[in-house]
């Protein structure tokens, strides 16, 4: 008996010098890194908690019980601090005391032995499991609960079942009016059907972002290599497909965002109804909608160049990813040009072309405003110019078209732009699709060296104003900011102020002292960063942030990048608003979106200290893209971009990474917002957790509004498809996928069988490191 309770005393004291041995490593690790983080003006906290740590594990050491007491009052000063700064944020909470709880627990299973004295540490340990346990009910946001009055749709020419255009309408509101599925209803969804749309040859990678077109009695959608397919809405069988067989040797990656529906009225036969489809690898093709054969008498057998006019264009810098717009039968076309590599990349022009012959119909090219044609031989369009890599939208009544405009590459130094660059670049810009001539153009951000491109189409719809509706346009961006402009004249109709911005360019470099704020809108930007707001699973990771927090220069909105520090941009370039837009309820005037809120931790690098193997322009087959070092060559600078992460590849800012919210048009104001997208799949080197629990994680993809009051989105880095009640942001069905789904959701009716279904591509992204996959999966509601 004696030598039994000798040896669970023996076993209890190595298990206290473990812990003490624990405690010491964690004491040191915040107190060492916290005096420094204290001579850059942070927190006292981690210094103070560190060297009580330690101080524990030494008695904890010798077999002290002050030991236990001193690490009781390091957790209960942890709690008060935590509260302090963060308040009730489960996931604030979580890097703050999450470590120190489970230590707390071990310890008083380590010290418990009966008595009354020893069942205090126990209600301790209880109390402390409770908090535990309490705080990982992350908070997800309030719903509100508005009323839904309903007011006549505006949508025109495409039918209640079918859906013609990427945004069903050519003016991007990603309405439908069928009510087949609702609220009350949505519980029964299931597969109906699962078509595989095909993979990409072995070495490229892709991602199928289309949303696919009902017309009639079929549907049509692009595969990663750009073939497009023809499939039969209730069995998702393929009716027919095309293969533009890329020319892609070189490069790595492939999408494509959906093809274009054109029906030339008065006639039949062959070609008389066609897909338009753009193809990476810069060419437009005209097939027949019924049988997918070329159209012959568009441009050469069906096929029109898309580099005609552009002059050199190096392999992988200039390609397609988003289908043509069509207004009053003209294809608009814009075109990606590749980030951050050198000037006299090419050129970011705007054409129109012919749907039934393919003909250039117009050019603008904002350098030679006068032309519209192409080029005289010897000459190109003007080079560097801002692009429009987004979707493009129209209104066929005023015979516009609104594009979304990049700014001019380089992204990062402004030295080298030329007037056009600066007066265009991160503008949306009116044309007249008749004449190629501009109407307007309203710039959302001045001088824009922080890669503010227009990232999405502007949506339309009829805005509520004092003086009655007006035909307007919502345009997002990157900023997480909302602009509402008249259609006809381009002019804010919300207050829309200008506000002074940090200032100190780096050498040789300017910016804009003020910039455009639509004050009259809710912002989605998120709030502004602290020290604070700095995140991590534990304390040690959540210090490094802190100390990388105080090494860069942050001023808030527009902070400049310079060369002696880094500097933290927020929103960064993966902030706000996707290529997929927002979604309009236009009978009802409620906008719904999606925002992204990630950091970037940028730096400018002075061509004489620019390693030449580090920062390498892109060569297609020879030289990678490098994501994080960018050679901006032909200027005075080149720049470090990375993402504002901590050595577990998780973001050093604190959740949510991502919303979804609904704002009422009419009252300008949110109706609720609330974080999108599950901890499961995501965690420290990317290794799911599957940690059950609402973190909203990075969004690409958008989302869909249907009559019945429900809001359709995936997007997530969750392998997930979810539908909310558009009055009170509840989620009312939820559903896993193969893989994540990056495509925005559209909805059709079957004129064979009546059913509603609801369609979602589920292909994986090469940027969330997940399964790759080629599903398009169809959800209806049982026969």
């Amino acid at each position: 008996m004696v030598n039994d309770e000798k040896s669970g005393i023996g076993a209890r004291r190595m298990l206290e010098r473990a812990f003490a041995g624990i405690s010491l490593l964690a004491g040191m690790g915040m107190a060492l890194p916290g005096a420094y983080l204290l001579t850059l003006g942070g927190s006292t906290y981690y210094l103070v908690a560190g060297v009580l740590l330690v101080a524990a594990a030494v008695d904890l050491w010798r077999g002290r019980a002050r030991g236990a007491w001193l690490f009781l009052l390091v957790w209960l000063g942890t709690l008060g601090w935590a509260l302090w700064e963060a308040g009730l944020d489960g996931w604030a909470l979580l890097p703050r005391l999450g470590l120190l709880t489970g230590m707390g627990i071990v310890l008083a299973l380590i010290r418990w032995r009966p008595g009354a004295r020893t069942a205090r540490i126990a209600a301790t340990a209880t109390a402390a499991a409770a908090l535990l346990a309490s705080i990982s009910l992350v908070l997800t946001g309030s719903h509100g609960n508005a009323s839904l009055p309903l007011a006549a749709s505006t949508a025109a020419g495409v039918a209640d079942g079918e859906w013609h255009h990427i945004g069903r309408t050519v003016g991007a509101d990603r309405f439908s009016p069928l009510d087949q599925i609702t609220p009350a209803n949505i519980g029964k969804l299931q597969v109906a059907w699962t078509a595989h749309l095909g993979m990409p040859p072995k070495g490229l990678a892709g991602t199928i972002e289309a949303t696919p077109l009902m017309v009639g009695d079929t549907l049509y959608t692009c595969n990663m290599d750009n073939a497009v397919i023809a499939i039969d809405p209730d069995s998702g069988k393929t009716r027919w497909a095309f293969d533009p067989k890329l020319n892609v040797d070189g490069l790595k990656m492939t999408q494509c965002r959906g093809v274009t529906y054109h029906r030339q009225p008065g006639i039949s036969g062959p070609c008389a109804e066609r897909i338009i489809l753009t193809t990476y690898d810069n060419r437009l093709f005209a097939l027949d909608a019924h049988g997918g054969q070329r159209c012959r008498d568009f441009g050469n057998n069906g096929e029109v160049s898309l580099l005609d006019g552009m002059g050199g264009v190096p392999k992988g810098y200039y390609y397609q990813t988003s289908p043509a717009a069509l207004v009053r039968d003209k294809l608009i076309v814009g075109g990606c040009v590749l980030d951050g590599q050198a000037v006299n990349e090419p050129s970011g022009v705007i054409r129109a072309f012919d749907a039934v012959t393919g003909r250039l119909a117009w050019a603008w090219d904002m350098g030679r405003p006068d032309r519209q044609g192409l080029p005289p031989a010897g000459e190109t369009y003007t080079r560097g110019t801002p692009n429009a890599w987004p979707p493009i939208s129209g209104d066929d009544r005023l015979g516009l078209a609104f594009v979304p405009l990049g700014n001019p590459t380089p992204d990062y130094v402004m030295s080298h732009r030329t007037p056009e660059m600066r007066r265009y670049g991160s503008s949306v810009v009116a044309l007249d699709v008749e004449t190629g001539k501009e109407r307007w153009h309203y710039q959302t951000t001045h001088l824009d060296v922080w890669d503010y491109d227009l990232p999405a189409p502007a949506s339309l719809v009829d805005f509520p104003t004092a003086r009655g509706l007006r035909p307007a346009l919502i345009q997002p961006t990157k900023r997480g900011q909302f602009f509402v402009l008249d259609r006809e004249t381009g002019k804010p109709l919300v207050e829309t102020v200008e506000r002074a911005v940090p200032q100190g360019a780096a050498p040789g470099e300017s910016l804009s002292p003020t910039q455009p704020y639509p004050v009259g809108m809710p912002s989605l930007a998120g709030p502004r960063l602290s020290e604070a707001r700095m995140w991590g699973i534990t304390p040690f990771d959540q210090i490094w942030c802190r100390i990388r927090f105080r090494q860069a220069r942050y001023d808030g909105d527009f902070t400049p990048v310079g060369t002696d520090k880094p500097s933290i941009i927020f929103p960064g370039m993966w902030g706000g608003s996707t290529w997929s837009g927002i979604s309009i309820d236009p009978e009802r005037r409620i906008m719904v979106a999606n925002v992204n809120h990630f950091p970037m931790y940028n730096r400018l690098v002075r061509r004489a200290d620019a390693d030449p193997k580090e920062y390498q322009q892109f060569v297609a087959g020879r030289v990678a893209i490098n994501s994080s070092r960018w050679s901006q060559t032909g200027t005075p600078y080149a720049a470090k971009v990375e993402p504002f992460m901590s050595p577990l590849k998780i973001p050093c800012s604190q959740p949510p990474y991502s919303e979804i919210a609904a704002i009422d048009l009419g009252k300008r104001a949110m109706m609720w917002r609330h974080p999108v997208g599950r901890a499961r799949n995501t965690g420290p080197f990317n290794i799911a957790t599957g940690v059950p629990f609402v973190v909203g994680t990075p969004t690409l993809g958008g989302s869909m509004v249907t009559r019945s009051g429900l809001v359709f989105i995936a997007a997530t880095q969750e392998p997930a498809f979810r539908a909310y009640d558009l009055r009170t942001g509840k989620l009312v069905w939820e559903t896993r996928l193969p893989t994540t789904g990056h495509g925005n959701p559209m909805t059709y009716r079957s004129p064979r069988s009546g059913r509603q279904f609801v369609l979602i591509p589920a292909s994986g992204h090469p940027r969330f490191l997940n399964t790759a996959s080629d599903q398009l999966i169809a959800y209806a509601l049982p026969e």
